[in-house]
């Protein structure tokens, strides 16, 4: 059995949803209230504010990420098994509409606009994403199961510019396959086997 999870949890859950489908400023406390059917008040006492609030969705959605990619260290035999599960996950989030949306990567679009606590948060989880790429691509290409044609640390940008533009392009033209169609010719450039 599921334990139910705590207030603050399904508040992080909702505001997780909303700003997905909506951005930063597509919702209110009053659609959590809503959504969860409890009052307004009751969110305050959790998170003070928007800002508040969101910092700490960041801040569950950077451990969750840190702790997946992580995992796929240890699983992982190689760096090109860790990046194709990497890329697998997404696939299956942008085929399967019920699952997770980078919800950094739609904060991201919104940076002008976002209060600097949050802002300073989605940096810091794209900073981290790049480091970890940045690794597995190092890796990859000392172990000759990759070829860079750039610095890791470019090719890192490059590639999460790739996935996450991937991301939007397959949602902005409802097309699940063009995210796989974008992203599997990135990594078919980084393959030894593919040059």
């Amino acid at each position: 059995m599921k334990p139910v999870a705590s207030t603050s949890e399904q508040i992080l859950d909702v505001a997780q949803s909303l700003i997905v489908a909506g951005g930063y400023n597509g919702f209110s406390y009053a659609d959590i209230a809503d959504a969860i059917g409890i009052r307004k008040a009751s969110i305050h006492h959790h998170f003070a504010t928007k800002a508040e609030l969101v910092s700490g969705l960041v801040d569950r959605y950077r451990q969750q990420t840190e702790l997946g990619l992580k995992s796929l260290q240890e699983q992982s035999a190689s760096p090109a098994d860790q990046l194709q599960s990497y890329v697998d996950f997404w696939k299956a989030c942008i085929g399967d509409a019920s699952l997770p949306f980078c919800v950094c990567a739609m904060l991201a679009g919104e940076m002008p606009i976002l209060p600097d606590e949050v802002a300073s948060r989605v940096r810091g989880h794209f900073h981290h994403l790049a480091g970890w790429l940045t690794s597995v691509l190092r890796a990859g290409a000392e172990q000759r199961a990759f070829r860079l044609d750039r610095q890791p640390e470019d090719e890192a940008q490059r590639l999460m510019a790739s996935v996450h533009g991937a991301m939007l392009s397959a949602r902005a033209f409802n097309d699940p396959a063009l995210f796989a169609a974008i992203v599997n010719t990135e990594i078919a450039k980084l393959l030894m086997a593919d040059r």
